[in-house]
């Protein structure tokens, strides 16, 4: 058994159609995963400050239970056990989006799980950032008529969205490759593909190597727009 280089390089720089395919779900799956858990850990976020001691509660409820358990758990519990408890096909083979949008059930299973695990880490992200912010600024925009929810939106978001985004960049770099997981409910992301091409031809070493070379890509370009987004923004910026 000997490395095969010339198959490695070909592999990498060029691809078969069906890996390119991988690639894009990969990041299609990270991207869409990250805004939804972004949105519902936000909201988790400001029930975690709340001063509802039962608002509070379901906050941290979700976020023990969900970054207590493994992610690749809550895949499988999420497409498998879920319908199964429910009695209801959740995830069917196709599913359509907005009547137009064809994409499998998996995929939607997958973004739901990634989702989820993703809300219960930024909603921590979001709280810590919301609560560092001076309470004297909440006593400064109450004593000029604001609401507090227009407080929370002109004042203190755009003042912690600056604190968020180095951990939050990190998260979607994580996100990247958690997405791997997928392959164990059969999405066709990179990593399914790599194994399908290396049961036919045998390159086991020279295909994952090759699968790693395009993650590690990921995570480096999605390296420098973070670092970017950090210059940009690193002296906050308004929200409506």
């Amino acid at each position: 058994m000997h490395f095969d280089a010339g198959y490695f390089f070909g592999f990498v720089f060029h691809p078969p159609l069906a890996l390119l395919r991988g690639l894009m779900t990969t990041v299609l799956t990270t991207f869409v995963s990250m805004a939804f858990g972004v949105l519902a850990g936000l909201f988790l976020s400001i029930c975690g400050v709340s001063p509802w001691r039962a608002i509070r509660w379901v906050n941290t409820v979700y976020i023990f239970i969900f970054r207590g358990t493994p992610l690749l758990v809550q895949v499988i519990i999420i497409y498998f056990g879920l319908p199964y408890l429910i009695n209801v096909d959740l995830f069917p083979q196709s599913v359509q989006l907005f009547g137009f949008i064809s994409v499998g059930g998996a995929v939607v299973a997958g973004v739901t799980a990634f989702a989820l695990h993703e809300a219960a880490y930024f909603s921590e992200i979001a709280r810590a950032a919301i609560a560092s912010v001076e309470s004297g600024q909440w006593e400064a925009g109450r004593a000029l008529g604001m609401t507090p929810g227009l407080v929370m939106r002109r004042i203190i978001l755009p003042q912690a969205v600056r604190i968020m985004l180095p951990p939050l960049g990190n998260q979607i770099n994580g996100m990247l490759k958690a997405t791997s997981l997928l392959y164990l409910i059969a999405v066709p992301e990179m990593l399914f593909i790599a194994d399908a091409v290396q049961s036919v031809n045998y390159k086991t070493l020279e295909v994952y190597l090759g699968v790693s070379v395009y993650y590690l890509a990921l995570t480096t370009a999605w390296g420098y727009i973070q670092e970017a987004l950090e210059k940009h923004y690193s002296k906050g910026f308004g929200l409506i």
